[in-house]
């Protein structure tokens, strides 16, 4: 069996449905003492400190807390920006639908997908450099 075409940092996030985002942040920096890395009035995306872990949430009452559908996507961090490249080649073989592509900032990409049973997930990059909200 070939090796990977890309390299990631592996599973490192996930995106929660969420009731009130202002309340869940609240609740994770309480009790995990989370950062906000960026937020809207509609999503907030929280890093735990010494980790590479994101926690995004996404207010959408109808799915909040719901098993089995509150999870919005779930991303893997590439190592390289420039490797998004090959992440997107590697979905065209496979015929995997992209749902959205770009950076979030310069220098920082990403791309959306379809897996077979219809879960979005996210592959993109993002610096090492811990981005907090002041």
């Amino acid at each position: 069996m070939p090796g990977p075409a890309f390299t990631t940092y592996g599973l490192t996030h996930i995106a929660l449905a969420v009731k009130n985002v202002q309340q869940s942040v609240d609740f994770y920096e309480k009790v995990f003492g989370a950062c906000v890395m960026h937020s809207t009035p509609k999503w907030a995306q929280v890093q735990t400190p010494g980790a590479n872990d994101i926690i995004v949430f996404e207010e959408n009452k109808e799915l909040a807390g719901k098993n089995n559908c509150g999870i919005m996507h779930f991303g893997f961090r590439l190592t390289n920006a420039n490797e998004i490249k090959k992440v997107t080649d590697v979905l065209s073989t496979v015929n995997a639908p992209i749902v959205e592509q770009g950076e979030f900032v310069p220098g920082e990409p990403f791309v959306y997908f379809k897996d077979p049973d219809g879960y979005t997930v996210e592959v993109w990059y993002e610096s090492d450099e811990l981005k907090i909200e002041s």
